[in-house]
């Protein structure tokens, strides 16, 4: 009766196996897609570089980044201020 037994054991415990190693991750990590790089240069960076300019980057005291512009003529403009004194918003 054991050589019955385990015929039976080997039928139903072999498809689980297999059933559970086609479900499993290779290395045991889970496969998550990476988020998508956005290839876009900040306008305003572009704008002042355009003018001649080059960027001074800066942080505040909260750690926040920011860069000035230090233009050909000696003047020192916060990026985006450069940039809105000569591309205003596009009105409704």
């Amino acid at each position: 009766m054991s050589a019955l037994i385990r015929p039976r054991y080997t039928v139903l415990i072999l498809p689980c196996l297999l059933l559970a190693a086609c479900a499993s991750t290779p290395g045991g990590t889970p496969s998550t897609p990476a988020p998508p790089m956005v290839g876009m240069a900040n306008p305003a960076s572009v704008y002042c570089i355009q003018q001649g300019g080059h960027l001074l980057p800066q942080k505040d005291n909260a750690g926040n980044e920011y860069s000035l512009c230090q233009l050909a003529d000696g003047r020192v403009v916060e990026e985006w201020t450069l940039f809105r004194q000569q591309h205003q918003p596009p009105q409704p």
